[in-house]
């Protein structure tokens, strides 16, 4: 078997090429991906270069772990039938890729138990579960918080503002300064930094991704109070201890969503009660993916960009 992939082969070194694909088990699924997600986070770090070292980690790569597809071909202990759609965090059935992401390909085989059935009207908004359940994994839980400040309004902030709103919480306040992302806002405000000057929040949510706004930060919670740093950052975070110290800051960092995060995450899409809409800014034909990349990790406008795989041989 075979499938078309994007492959990132070095830093800054990426195309649309043909890989063969390990046959699948009686567990696994192969799935025809209608829709991907480029991520602006670790994705944008493997394809600069700038990802520190990290498990599984090597070139050649296929990225991707936000995509939705068809299931075309179900193992008999799957669970699954052919016409299934799934959400794939991704897939690790490449020959001659590291598959650490692995779901930029229009043909892919997975494990079962690897992906989650969602309603086949969602379309590419399907594809967006991996950071809406980034988010709930943030915020849910014993002993969590849900934020009264968010820093950063791109796809992450936007959906931890989303989630504080339908959980019936106060409206979160979220910082953002580029005022060109400071639209889209429902039931929250969005402002800028520097015309905030509360220095009394318990529960600040980063998802800029900077750690040059941890010193900031700090100034501004309440004794005691708690900042989450959501996002994924490459440079050593530091700060100054003595401010740290006079409030008694807390510091807790989000990391990967759990199974559980995405099945409650599917629940709120489904119910109503959790808004995917208005998030993905670009579209992109798989076909022209190496540019589609570059868009996303440059153009400040783009919020969230999508390959669309239909069509694609």
């Amino acid at each position: 078997m075979h499938t078309t992939a994007v492959i990132l082969k070095g830093p800054r070194d990426l195309s649309l090429d043909s890989l063969p694909i390990t046959p699948p088990g009686d567990g696994d699924l192969v799935v025809q991906i209608s829709h991907s997600g480029i991520s602006t986070g670790t994705e944008k770090l493997f394809w600069s270069g700038e990802m520190p070292p990290f498990p599984g980690m090597g070139y050649p790569l296929v990225p991707g772990y936000e995509a939705t597809g068809e299931v075309v071909e179900a193992g008999a202990g799957s669970g699954y039938k052919t016409g299934d759609t799934v959400f794939v965090p991704g897939a690790n059935c490449y020959e001659g890729a590291f598959g650490l992401f692995g779901g930029a390909a229009r043909l892919l085989v997975t494990a079962a138990d690897r992906v989650t059935r969602i309603n086949s009207g969602m379309g590419a908004e399907g594809a967006l579960l991996a950071l809406a359940a980034t988010a709930r994994h943030a915020m849910a839980g014993q002993g969590k918080a849900v934020p009264d400040l968010i820093v950063g309004h791109g796809v992450l902030g936007r959906l931890l503002a989303r989630l504080t709103v339908a959980a019936g919480a106060p409206a979160p306040t979220v910082w953002e300064v580029d005022p060109a992302r400071r639209s889209g806002a429902v039931g929250y405000e969005v402002i800028d930094p520097a015309s905030d000057t509360r220095r009394d929040y318990t529960s600040v949510y980063d998802a800029s991704g900077s750690v040059a706004v941890l010193p900031d930060l700090i100034g501004r919670i309440a004794r005691g109070g708690e900042i989450v740093l959501a996002g994924f950052y490459t440079d050593p975070i530091s700060f100054a201890f003595p401010p740290a110290f006079m409030k008694e800051a807390r510091l807790r960092i989000s990391a990967e969503w759990t199974r559980d995060d995405l099945n409650a995450t599917r629940a709120l899409v489904s119910s109503g009660a959790l808004s995917l809409g208005g998030l993905i800014t670009h579209t992109a034909h798989s076909n022209d993916a190496p540019q589609a990349y570059k868009t996303a990790f440059s153009d400040p406008a783009c919020l969230k960009m999508i390959l669309n795989w239909k069509d694609t041989a």
